[in-house]
């Protein structure tokens, strides 16, 4: 161990100041406390951060990508592809909703999906792909776009929102990815659709919660598309509690049996302040980043590129690689370093090794390049809480427990 003193830093704690506490508290005496005011100026907020018409807000990433599936009409007998180098919520949505889940592997050395196996996986049965901005950086969108329009003659539209697409639809898994930019464009500005985590560990955070957007450029009719999550998000109901409170207004109709997935004002409190400080969040994040990659790539070790002249992630994840260890290793990596006070992570195990996607019939065989990111992966704490001292700390350390396993 490289120092005699144990800290202790936790891999993600949520930055939250007083002014946080105060507007959550502000919600409570507000008598609000489900979805009302806060949640709609927090909706308004989001579109314009982003640069889109509208903005819905949910209490999930996940719950974004499902209601997004389900109001695009697609279901059984259809075909959506997503990384098997992904967390589960990035999958599990298209089975939720009765359609094949097919995965792609990375692209050899690359956290993204390979974009050659993207072509070859669009079938006349695919509706959406659903990439991933993972750790915060945003995929190659348009080679992305490139591949869609290549295989357009493949598309049948289902209905007649699917049909203003002309082509398979992209949803992105833009759960880390918040604020990132890319060739001058937000995140949630260039796929179609683009669904936000706001969880717990997420650089903005609302406790739990979401959002999605959709780009402007589609030809969508934002009222009704915006109404559309409005029903599905609360049991088909044709009023929301907000605008049941006018007078004489107590009446509604249950349009369909749908679902409870909407964000309350007491979160979107908590979010409108995370929202007011985020560039400095991001900022922060961007130094530590920087600090990180200025003592460790030297060394031979391989992170995720976060910042470009073309692109600038949100700086969500420090996802570091140590060529030429084995899985066994990084384990052990990751003990050592608990042992010195430091919580590290790995991002992702790949979706095929999980019993959920075995009984599927997924065979991690067929995905090297995602085992082999895999294996000798280690995510470092990254978060805005971390002083100079801390981040030192975890490099000295992360450094001597690597010579350390290397050496046996």
């Amino acid at each position: 161990m490289a120092n005699t003193k144990v800290k202790n830093i936790p891999f993600s704690p949520p930055d939250i100041t007083d002014a946080e506490i105060e507007e959550v508290v502000k919600a409570m005496k507000s008598g609000w406390i489900t979805t009302g005011p806060r949640t709609k100026e927090f909706e308004k907020r989001i579109a314009e951060y982003v640069g889109v018409n509208k903005a819905v807000c949910l209490n999930s990433a996940t719950a974004a990508m499902e209601l997004t599936l389900r109001i695009l009409g697609i279901g059984p007998g259809d075909e959506v592809i997503t990384s098997a180098y992904t967390y589960t919520a990035s999958a599990s949505v298209i089975d939720h909703i009765g359609a094949k889940i097919v995965l792609v592997d990375t692209a050899p050395d690359s956290f993204e999906m390979d974009y050659s196996k993207l072509a070859d996986a669009i079938t006349d049965k695919t509706k959406a792909i659903i990439p991933v901005d993972i750790g915060g950086k945003m995929c190659d969108y348009d080679t992305i776009y490139e591949i869609v329009e290549s295989k357009k003659e493949l598309f049948t539209a289902n209905n007649e929102l699917q049909s203003l697409f002309k082509r398979v639809i992209v949803m992105t898994d833009a759960a880390h990815a918040f604020g990132a930019e890319r060739n001058g464009l937000k995140c949630g500005q260039v796929a179609d659709f683009t669904c936000f985590s706001f969880h717990a560990v997420k650089n903005l955070t609302t406790a739990e919660g979401g959002a999605v957007v959709w780009s402007n450029g589609i030809g969508l009719d934002d009222e009704w598309l915006y109404k559309q999550y409005m029903l599905y998000s609360l049991h088909g109901q044709s009023k929301d509690a907000l605008a049941k409170t006018q007078i004489g207004a107590w009446e509604y109709d249950i349009v369909y049996p749908a679902y409870k997935c909407n964000m309350t004002d007491i979160m979107a409190g908590f979010g409108l302040v995370q929202l007011n400080r985020y560039e400095g969040l991001i900022k922060r994040r961007k130094e530590i980043i920087e600090m990180y990659d200025n003592a460790l790539l030297p060394l031979g070790i391989q992170s995720l590129q976060h910042y470009s002249e073309d692109f600038a992630s949100s700086g969500h994840l420090y996802l570091a690689r140590i060529p030429g260890i084995t899985e066994q290793e990084r384990n052990e990596i990751i003990i050592k370093m608990a042992e010195a006070g430091i919580a590290c992570n790995v991002h992702y195990k790949p979706l095929p090794m999980f019993t959920a996607y075995k009984n599927l019939g997924f065979k991690i065989n067929n995905y090297p390049n995602a085992l082999a990111m895999y294996q000798n992966e280690v995510t470092l704490p990254l978060h805005t809480l971390l002083t100079v001292e801390d981040i030192e700390y975890v490099i000295e350390e992360f450094k001597s427990v690597i010579k350390e396993v290397k050496q046996g």
